[in-house]
This record gives structure tokens, sequence and C-alpha cells, in this order.
């Protein structure tokens, strides 16, 4: 435990200001189909060896050179740690492309090890939101057997029809209590442009999947939210190269700024997306090959989480198999976005407190 509250405080200090003993360096990973840029930085005096972190980018247009990324990645090179950061390029283009992230964990896990940095056998993966799924995935790859240590999720999910409802409705529930926020539509654009053609009847929606990607590039490129009614703009010039028999449906996904998607549309949306992404991708809800995972799994959400509700990682967590290790924590110092409803009103002492409890905890698992 003292181990954790040091590299828990390191972590504090670095966050708050500039890390002067830590220095960063690009690399190249070959994840087999091609070389992709990454970025490592450690401390310029390491222990040995150091523990070490693969760290996913989001699903963003700014991947690993995301500013708050930038300054997590530094901060946890403040503990004390290595940390590697590939770019997924597919993820860049707001692309899930599960097979792709997979192979991107197992290059930079093996090229650590190659290199002689971390412990043997523990390194760790962590991953942020929409990219929890792979993180996870990674602790049942028959090839990283041996390698991993540890995985960390932050701000994931584990039941599909529950989160895509979120996206819609705002509405999440846990332990019988019901709770509302009003969500980012950035999720729902990015499950529509990936998952829209895959559902029966919507093979030729085409047209609407590409335009909730662009959309989605613009609030990415602009880093402003996409509830900003800047974008109705853009919307409206989108639906203009869409073809009038499913303007309605672009709408559902994106109405403009203070209108609710209609809830009859919605109804029908939400199990389809939810059962085209499960058939497309098998892997894409967690709940289905918890049972395959042994490693400490260490989870944490924002309670004011607009993007995905803070109840996803509780009820991911509560459904591991009996006897594995893992944990789930909600804090309100950690948020998908600045504008997130709740948070900025708790930092007080005792939640600063329970949020160095909380990396002390997962910075120990590797």
């Amino acid at each position: 435990m003292f181990a954790g509250l040091r590299r828990a405080l390191g972590f504090a200090r670095a966050w708050k200001r500039e890390p002067s003993k830590v220095s960063e360096e690009e690399w190249e990973i070959f994840r087999g189909d091609r070389a992709v840029p990454a970025t490592l930085a450690r401390p310029q005096t390491p222990s040995s060896p150091p523990p070490a972190w693969v760290v996913l980018h989001g699903v963003t247009r700014p991947g690993r050179h995301h500013p708050v990324l930038v300054r997590f990645l530094r901060a946890l090179a403040g503990t004390g740690a290595v940390v590697l950061v590939p770019e997924i390029p597919e993820w860049r283009d707001l692309y899930l492309a599960p097979d792709e992230a997979a192979a991107t964990i197992r290059a930079s896990v093996f090229q650590l090890e190659e290199r002689g940095l971390g412990r043997p056998g523990h390194i760790g993966v962590m991953g942020f939101s929409l990219g929890v799924p792979q993180v996870l995935l990674s602790a049942t790859d028959p090839l990283l057997q041996g390698h991993l240590g540890g995985v960390a999720g932050f701000g994931g999910y584990g039941d599909l029809d529950r989160t895509i409802h979120f996206l819609f409705e705002g509405e999440h529930e846990w332990d019988g209590r019901n709770y509302y926020l009003d969500p980012d539509p950035y999720g729902r654009w990015i499950v529509g442009g990936n998952y829209l053609t895959s559902v029966p009847g919507m093979e030729a929606a085409g047209d609407v999947a590409e335009a909730l990607v662009s959309l989605a590039k613009r609030a990415g490129d602009l880093q402003v939210g996409a509830w900003d009614a800047r974008y109705d703009s853009y919307k409206e010039e989108l639906i203009g190269g869409i073809h009038p028999e499913r303007r309605q449906l672009f709408q559902a996904f994106a109405p403009p700024t203070g209108i609710k998607p209609p809830t009859e549309v919605v109804k029908e949306l939400v199990p389809a997306l939810a059962q085209a992404a499960r058939t497309t991708v098998p892997h894409s809800e967690p709940l289905s090959f918890l049972e395959g995972i042994s490693l400490p799994v260490r989870l944490v959400h924002g309670r004011g989480d607009r993007l995905i509700p803070f109840s996803e990682s509780l009820r991911l967590a509560a459904a591991f198999p009996m006897g594995t290790d893992v944990r789930a924590h909600v804090t309100s110092l950690f948020s998908h976005s600045r504008e997130d409803d709740e948070g900025e009103s708790e930092t007080g002492v005792e939640e600063q407190l329970n949020f160095l409890g909380i990396l002390a905890d997962l910075l120990t698992i590797v």
C-alpha cells in the first residue's frame, strides 16, 4: 500500500505541474499491417525495472496528442513508470477497428519487453471510454498470456443496450435508483457512424453514417463540445447531402441543439444498433468475455460523465465471475469532458483523498 500511495502522490504532483524529471521520445510500433507512431514517456532515472503501461488514446481526432491525454501521460510517467501511447490511426478517423486495436496492443507490449522496459510479464494496459472493451479483451488474448500484469479502464461500459439507450435518452439506473443527464451527442454519432449500415434494412444508409462521422470529426477538430449550437449550421449542410427519405434518420442522431431525438425512432434504433454492434464485432460487449479474464482489473468512472454513465463501470465490475480481482471506483475528479454536469463542486479534501486512494489501488497492479 505504501508503494501505491507514493506513486499516487507522484501522479498528483506531476499533474499539477510539468514534471521536470520525465523524458519523451517518438517511437514506431510495427503492428503487422503497418508501422504506427507512438509516444514513450519515462523517468530520467527509472527504477530497475520500472512499472510499464501501454495507454490507448480514445476514439478522438487528436489521438495521442489530445492535451488532456498528454498531461495524463506525463503525470503517469511522474510516478516512476514507463508509459507508451501508440497511435491507432483508425481511432483518429473515428472508426472503432477492433482487430487493429488488438494488434496495436500486442505490438506495444512486445516492443516494451524487447527493449527491457517494464517488469517481464507485468506490463499494464490502460484505455478510455469506447476503447475500454479492447483493453479488457487484451487480458484474454492468448498471445499476451504471461506478458500482462493487469488492465485498467476509465469511463468504459458493459451493457451495449443500456449504454446506447443513455446516448439517446440520458437515462441510466443503478441499484434501483434512476439517474438522468443530458447526454453528450458525440457518442451516438460515433455509434451510428460505425454500426448503422449493419442494421438490417439500413444497409443503404451509408450517407447518414458518413454524415455522422463527419459531424463527429468536426467536433473533434474544433475541440468544442458536441452539444454546442455552433454545429447546427453544419448539420443543415450535411442534411443536404442525404437522401430525403433518410433525413429524419439523421436527425434522430443529430437533431438541432436543445431538441431531443424522437422517442418512437429511438425505441427502434437502440436495440437495433446494439445488436448490429454485437453481430459486427462479437466482442464489442465486454459482458460476453469476462470469464476469460484472470488478471487484476481496475475501473474508474466520473460521477457526472455525460458520454457513458458511471453505472456502466459498476455494472461491468459486478458482472465479473466471483473471485476475480476487479474493483470499480466512482469519482468526481475524472470525466470525459470539462463540461460534465457534476464534479467541479465536489473537489474538496475528502474527494481528493478518495482519488488518491483510487490511484494508489490502480497503480500497484503492475
